[in-house]
């Protein structure tokens, strides 16, 4: 979809805008949520975060919209920088871009980004929100890291694929529109 750096820039910037969300929401309510409510005593994920004064990262508690835009700068920069090239060539490995269907080849693109991405983030995550007052130990990062790439795989692999994704083309057609046109005739 994305033809020119620019448009390949906001393409990048929609997926980590939605995607960011997607992850903390299902980070804290759907894996950590029970956690969370239990420890204390709240009814709610969003109480139980305001209860605890955020959300604990690098040792202490932050406000959500903190940990958002971290983890925004880093998927931002990670999706530019290895993301969206590695996955494009990894495709590009599997399928022909002119020979194969389109929606096939997006799929390897999406499949590709999420096999690439979920273990990067994950790994930056398990750093992030390690246990640093239990003291530090590489064996735990380690753990944690694997326990996170075992719960967001599938989550990265499905939102994306099946929600994401879809949302993002759609979003992308309607501020390229006139370009997407333009080209559509000069291609007849």
């Amino acid at each position: 979809m994305p033809r020119n750096q620019f448009q390949r820039m906001v393409f990048a910037f929609i997926t980590v805008v939605i995607t960011v969300h997607a992850y903390v929401f299902y980070s804290l309510y759907v894996v950590n949520g029970a956690t969370l409510m239990e420890v204390t005593g709240q009814s709610s994920v969003l109480k139980a975060v305001n209860a605890m004064g955020g959300v604990y990262m690098c040792g202490r508690n932050v406000p959500i919209w903190a940990v958002v835009l971290l983890e925004f700068v880093l998927a931002y920069t990670l999706e530019n920088v290895m993301g969206s090239p590695c996955s494009f060539k990894l495709a590009c490995k599997v399928f022909q871009p002119g020979t194969v269907h389109p929606v096939l080849f997006e799929t390897a693109i999406i499949c590709a980004t999420a096999g690439l991405m979920c273990p990067a983030m994950s790994f930056l995550a398990a750093f992030l929100y390690y246990p640093y007052y239990a003291g530090f130990d590489i064996f735990t990062l380690l753990a944690n890291f694997l326990k996170l790439v075992c719960f967001n795989f599938p989550f990265a692999v499905l939102s994306q694929l099946f929600f994401i994704q879809p949302l993002v083309r759609l979003i992308f057609r309607l501020i390229f529109a006139k370009d997407i046109k333009s080209r559509e005739e000069a291609a007849k």
